[in-house]
This record gives C-alpha cells, sequence and structure tokens, in this order.
C-alpha cells in the first residue's frame, strides 16, 4: 500500500481523533476534530456506517497506529513479525519500536513540528546519529545515541524557526535535549508508559495472530 498523498485530515476524522499530523494546526481551532459538525468520518455516508464487526475493530487499531506514525502496511508487519520474536508483551515491543523510529525521536525532541515533517527532514540528511549522517526515518535508535541538528542546517532561519516552536512541547522522560546546542540524547528506551497513543495495542496483536 503507497504513503497517504491527500488531505491528511481525513485520515484524522476516519479515525476519530486526532493524529498531530500538520503540526500547529492539530492544536489550534482550525483542526477538523474539534468542529462538531465535520468530527465524523468522511464521505457523504459517514454517519450511516454499520456497526463494526471484531475484525473491523481491530483493523481500526492497526490503521490508526500505522497513520499515527505513518508506516507503511509491510513495515508494519516486520515491527510485529520483530515484536513477535522479542521477549515481553509484543504490544509494548511493537510500541517501543515505533517510538525509536529517527523520525519519531526527532519529532519527540522538538525539532520539527509533526512526524511527517520530521520524516522529510531525516531524508533531507539534516541529522546525524552520533556524528554520522542518517537520512534514513526507520533507523532504530539506542540507548546513548546522540541525535544532533547538522552544523549547515543551523543556520536554515527554517530550522531555527522550527526548533524554537517545537521546544514548546513537553520532552519525553526518555529523552534529554540541549535546545540551545541542537541536540539531543536517548536516555534510555521507551516502554508502554511513555507512548501516549491512545490505542489498544491487545487488539492489534489479536489481529496478527489470526
Amino acid at each position: 500500500m503507497a504513503r497517504h498523498t491527500g488531505p491528511v485530515c481525513r485520515l484524522c476524522r476516519r479515525e476519530g481523533m486526532k493524529l498531530f499530523l500538520k503540526g500547529d494546526r492539530c492544536f489550534s481551532d482550525k483542526c477538523p476534530i474539534v468542529k462538531k459538525q465535520r468530527n465524523q468520518p468522511p464521505g457523504q455516508h459517514g454517519l450511516g456506517r454499520r456497526k463494526m464487526s471484531e475484525y473491523g475493530v481491530q483493523m481500526r487499531e492497526k490503521q490508526k497506529v500505522r497513520r499515527f506514525y505513518g508506516v507503511l502496511e509491510a513495515q508494519f508487519s516486520r515491527y510485529m513479525d520483530k515484536a513477535q520474536r522479542s521477549q515481553g508483551r509484543t504490544g509494548d515491543v511493537m510500541l517501543a519500536l515505533l517510538e525509536r523510529r529517527l523520525d519519531n525521536v526527532v519529532y519527540r525532541m522538538g525539532f520539527a513540528l509533526s512526524r511527517p515533517e520530521a520524516r522529510q527532514l531525516v531524508r533531507h540528511g539534516h541529522f546525524t546519529v552520533n556524528g554520522q549522517k542518517v537520512s534514513i526515518p526507520s533507523y532504530l535508535t539506542r540507548q546513548g545515541e546522540e541525535i544532533e541538528v547538522r552544523q549547515r542546517s543551523r543556520e536554515r532561519a527554517a530550522i531555527k524557526e522550527i526548533v524554537e516552536r517545537g521546544g514548546a512541547r513537553p520532552t519525553p522522560e526518555w529523552v534529554e535535549v540541549q535546545r540551545d546546542q541542537y541536540k539531543g540524547r536517548i536516555v534510555r528506551l521507551p516502554e508502554r508508559g511513555d507512548v501516549d497513543v491512545p490505542v489498544e495495542e491487545h487488539l492489534i496483536v489479536e489481529l496478527y495472530s489470526r
């Protein structure tokens, strides 16, 4: 399945929750989710949909997480496969793996205003991991690794503005950020309690156990 290139607000309306795909707009009154008349699935039959089956509920949870982190179907399947082969609760491990993605870490550190923006900045080579340029958004960060905005990227007005505005967002406990130096570090690996995605991960595990 190809990456979604249409209006992303439709994705939020389809899931009935904010996926925070448009940065500051998601925190403003312009967000369709806060407009009562549009807080419904897209399409003329949005309010007339039938009650979902058990499979449908499980599928919606999976789609919600996929869209929240911006991963493709094949990518998500690989994360689930890795989680199932790892120690610990499968759902918790799966969410921790998604949190460790470089584009998500960049977003969590406040170096991007949304995950799609973080993914684009990483692809364009604006970040280093332990001093080495990494342009792969799905790169899995590890404890102790240092993520830093490249020196020449810091001189760009757009990057400076993003970092300044991103600093207003709370920083999770598993990372520490030195905003004046344009860098951050993975203090520890994320746990389930650090993930603020409102998802029932056990439904996704049940879906992949069919």
